[in-house]
């Protein structure tokens, strides 16, 4: 049985945030959702009614997407101490050409941003990462779309000390799930020639933050 917007984790993470910081919700109208194979909700267009504390009406459109991970894996190699990182590209529907991203994924109902982490990174790379091996970056989620959608996410970075052949041995696998349109193929390059590559600006972001939090102020300068 298909799972009622209002009922859903998602719409009401997004509707006690808003009551939370204040908002008068007058009415909240579904214009479209998609649902997963279980019948789950994994977004929805809504079209809100609502009121600030300050007696203004808030931008009615919501693209409600829920949290939301993001995970920066480096190799290093073991023996030139080159970093790479290990992107996945796949076509986006914001302009349908290749991009080039971290992996990342939507948690839906669950509550554990690692686990999802982890998991997401071995459903769109194969390489089987503990969520105790993700670090994270940021503590409280970050909002990439703030006028137009509740997407919150989280980031974590990983690294992986491999052989040169180890790390040549992730690109060009195809991955991803055929189910939830996902056409993927892995893609790994020279850390400053992949964060060139990198047009979203969550995946920016997560680059610099990783190179900050392990201080490689050199490789930060070349970026």
């Amino acid at each position: 049985m298909a799972e009622l917007l209002v009922e859903s984790h998602k719409y009401n993470l997004w509707k006690n945030k808003l009551e939370k910081n204040g908002l008068n919700i007058h009415r909240v109208d579904e214009l479209y959702t998609r649902r997963n194979g279980h019948g789950e909700v994994l977004f929805s267009l809504l079209y809100t009614d609502a009121t600030t504390p300050e007696g203004n009406k808030i931008p009615p459109l919501c693209f409600l997407k829920g949290e939301v991970v993001s995970v920066l894996i480096c190799f290093i190699d073991s023996v030139s101490r080159e970093k790479y990182l290990l992107l996945v590209q796949q076509r986006r529907i914001c302009d349908g050409s290749m991009t080039f991203e971290h992996p990342a994924g939507m948690l839906d109902s669950e509550s554990d941003a690692a686990a999802v982490a982890a998991r997401e990174v071995f459903e769109e790379t194969g390489i089987p990462v503990s969520a105790d091996k993700l670090i994270s970056v940021n503590k409280e989620p970050f909002y990439p779309s703030t006028g137009t959608s509740d997407e919150a996410m989280y980031m974590f970075y990983c690294e992986l000390e491999l052989s040169t052949d180890e790390i040549q041995s992730y690109h060009n696998k195809t991955q991803g799930i055929i189910s939830e349109h996902e056409f993927i193929s892995t893609y790994v390059v020279q850390f400053a020639e992949g964060h060139k590559l990198i047009t979203n600006v969550n995946g920016v972001l997560l680059d610099y933050l990783y190179l900050k939090d392990v201080g490689d102020w050199d490789l930060l300068k070349q970026l």
